[in-house]
């Protein structure tokens, strides 16, 4: 019988799949500094992003044949050096990508009707402050008309551009490894609704263009690489626009933004991912105009259902 530690959870459909196929799962989360002396004791680890599996637990570790990573981002996994020992490495890449595009609009919505403000003002402050409250938010945004650019326009990338067509946005997106035009968006409807799906064109630019032209800037990149937004990206932005980054802590440079906030430049902010995390560079978490969330871009029943079951089926293929 194959043993698969699950060290970062997972959920129970995805456990009792893996039961039924004939594995032993173990649910008991191993300490960090503990699995370089217990983790060989498995036949496939799976993590999300808490855990760190690095050369030298693989190296610890040649009993391991697979390991799972519950999401997206692989950069807490030396992904090329486990394949460098025969060790299969697996994602989920589509699961949770409407749940963190859905997180998007929910910081961007924050952001341009105030929510965040009102929301700690009104719990913490007398009535007698709700006229002059209300007078301070009143000039709220709307997203329809405006245009908002994507950058990085993977799996999750579209999902934002879909749900901002049905918002009535324009849309454009910034890709390195796109290289035409455009790309297409699939509108999915509800399955009930018994519609057809409808394709629609998004326009691909330059990053700098994407920049200056957008009025909203929301990220959907890998981390583990160079910053992508920093002082001179902030530089090129529309004074008055809004940063929201759900992708990955890094690859938006915190002092920066906080300057750009500061100087009124940008609006507002919405922030799900850190350098550090927790985070230890804090300056910006006070302001009125910043939304914030504790890395939760695929934490929905929804999502956890999804990777669960995607996971389930990976393993059970690869052991077959």
């Amino acid at each position: 019988m194959k043993k698969i530690l699950v060290n970062d959870g997972i959920h129970p459909t995805g456990k009792r799949l893996l039961e039924e196929a004939g594995f032993e799962v173990d649910m008991n989360t191993i300490p960090q500094e503990e699995l370089m002396n217990k983790l060989n004791s498995y036949d496939a680890v799976l993590v999300r992003s808490a855990t760190k599996i690095r050369t030298e637990l693989i190296d610890a570790s040649p009993n391991i044949k697979l390991i799972g990573r519950g999401g997206v981002g692989l950069d807490n996994i030396d992904v090329d050096y486990a394949k460098s020992k025969g060790i299969e490495v697996i994602n989920t890449p589509a699961a949770s990508s409407n749940s963190v595009a859905e997180l998007v609009f929910a910081h961007l919505l924050s952001g341009i009707r105030f929510l965040n403000k009102t929301n700690r003002e009104m719990a913490s402050t007398e009535f007698g402050r709700f006229k002059e409250l209300k007078k301070e938010t009143s000039k709220g945004q709307e997203l329809f008309g405006k245009t908002i650019g994507i950058i990085g326009f993977g799996r999750i990338g579209k999902e934002a551009a879909r749900i901002a067509i049905g918002a009535g946005m324009n849309v454009i997106a910034f890709d390195p490894f796109i290289k035409s035009d455009t790309s297409s968006v699939d509108l999915k409807f509800h399955a009930s609704l018994n519609l057809p799906s409808v394709q629609a064109q998004v326009k691909m630019v330059d990053k700098s263009t994407l920049l200056k032209e957008s009025d909203f800037v929301t990220l959907h990149i890998p981390g583990g690489g160079e910053t992508v937004i920093g002082e001179n990206e902030f530089a090129m932005m529309k004074k008055g626009s809004v940063l929201v980054n759900c992708a990955r802590g890094g690859v938006v440079d915190e002092s920066a933004m906080n300057k750009a906030l500061e100087s009124g430049h940008v609006a507002a902010v919405g922030v799900d991912v850190f350098e550090t995390e927790p985070p230890v560079y804090m300056d910006f978490f006070t302001r009125d105009n910043v939304s914030l969330s504790p890395h939760i871009g695929a934490a929905t029943s929804e999502a956890q259902e999804r990777i669960g079951e995607e996971l389930a089926a990976k393993i059970i293929a690869y052991f077959a």
